[in-house]
């Protein structure tokens, strides 16, 4: 079922949802479904999984000899979404990304997508690597996430790349695309950001996903100016609970976000007790779900980072 009908057969009640990342190759898929399994109790109607791309990796060829090798340390995205179809009977919601793969590999993944009965799909542009200023897309790839929404709309109505086909099993992928309360650390202004999120829109893009934020005024802002501008789509908030107290470095800084003042003196009175750090992050999650709740917001989406029992703790407060 597509995501835009779980929302509107909740009649007004938000759902609960969360993200898993895939294994490190060579890793049991049994370790993912330790974490999914206590959160199945709350009923999430999805599920979402994120697509990693490829990276590099150096391997010692000894005598002091490191080999460079591209890789992906994290596969399988479609395989999980097909498993956790299987084992939970719930909908998957695999992210495609332009960063890493070509218009033609994307057709691909659509392809098995639509094979196994996928519905929806997070249209994605990507990180750059980490040796990169800045993203640059593969050869033959999609460059931003519009690109992106555009070919799988156009997928929708049988426009493959090399032709069109007239046939009535054609995909009707419901397409989700990021949206970030705080603006994209790359957009020149939160106004052009917006923006660019109205394309997607335009371009058949069917609900927004927000970035994580640790402010809730900074989503009702984000979705009144969205609203303003014509996007007229669900915007569902991303929510991740603090756990660590390096979080107040690394979120900031890789998220480009803010953290309320408030928050990070809480962490900092731990005076670095791990459990009682996590603890302020789930307490302040808590907070957040409860009052997103109460303003009707259509999901409440965590981001689990491959740890559930933070999640848990929060669920069995909110929902």
């Amino acid at each position: 079922m597509k995501i835009t009908d779980h929302i509107k057969n909740a009649k007004g009640e938000s759902l609960f949802s969360f993200e898993i990342v895939p294994p490190v190759k060579g890793q049991s898929i049994q370790k993912l479904y330790d974490n999914i399994d206590p959160l199945m109790e709350f009923k999430p109607p999805f599920i979402d999984v994120t697509t990693s791309r490829e990276e590099y990796v150096y391997i010692d060829k000894g005598n002091g000899l490191l080999e460079r090798k591209m890789t992906r340390m994290r596969p399988g995205t479609v395989g999980i979404c097909a498993a956790l179809m299987h084992k939970y009977n719930v909908d998957p919601v695999p992210h495609v990304l332009c960063g890493g793969f070509t218009r033609e590999e994307t057709e691909y993944v659509l392809v098995d997508c639509h094979y196994l009965g996928i519905d929806n799909v997070v249209a994605l542009r990507g990180d750059s690597m980490k040796h990169e200023s800045q993203f640059v897309p593969v050869k033959g790839g999609n460059n931003y996430a519009v690109d992106l929404v555009n070919q799988i709309s156009q997928l929708n109505k049988g426009h493959f790349l090399v032709d069109t086909i007239d046939t009535p099993y054609t995909p009707d992928f419901c397409v989700g695309v990021a949206g970030y309360p705080e603006k994209h650390f790359e957009a020149p202004s939160l106004q052009s950001d917006l923006q660019r999120l109205k394309e997607k829109v335009d371009a058949g893009a069917d609900y927004v996903v927000t970035q994580m934020f640790f402010d809730n005024n900074k989503y009702f802002d984000f979705v009144a100016a969205a609203r303003a501008m014509g996007v007229m789509v669900p915007i569902i908030p991303g929510i991740k609970p603090i756990a660590v107290e390096r979080h107040l470095q690394i979120l900031p800084k890789v998220f480009s976000l803010d953290l309320p003042l408030e928050l990070e003196k809480s962490v900092l009175d731990c005076k670095g007790d791990k459990s009682a750090i996590r603890q302020v992050g789930i307490d302040w999650a808590i907070l957040q779900s409860k009052e997103l709740i109460a303003a009707g917001v259509p999901t409440v989406h965590y981001y689990s980072m491959g740890k559930s029992d933070n999640i848990v703790k929060i669920a069995q407060e909110v929902f």
